[in-house]
């Protein structure tokens, strides 16, 4: 089986797998809605998501700087372990 076939979306240039997520879909999410851990159950985070939710985003600041890490980081990961898309 080809590389192209197993990871539709390609791989990072140190060849990780891509995920079908995207981080600054992900970051956004968590933003504007972390204290529901919106970012986190989209990536497929849920035990992180569950206690963001219960904690508010950890009254805002956990969700904030959260989403921030999101957007600017180059190694998040999906629940798979594929690095999030740009």
């Amino acid at each position: 089986m080809s590389r192209h076939t197993e990871t539709p979306y390609g791989h990072d240039p140190q060849g990780r797998p891509y995920s079908n997520k995207s981080k600054i879909v992900a970051g956004v999410l968590q933003i504007l809605l972390g204290f529901l851990g919106a970012g986190r159950f989209y990536v497929g985070s849920v035990g992180i998501g569950i206690a963001q939710l219960l904690t508010f985003g950890g009254l805002g600041l956990w969700a904030l700087i959260d989403g921030i890490l999101f957007l600017v980081s180059h190694d998040r990961t999906d629940r798979a372990g594929r690095i999030l898309r740009g």
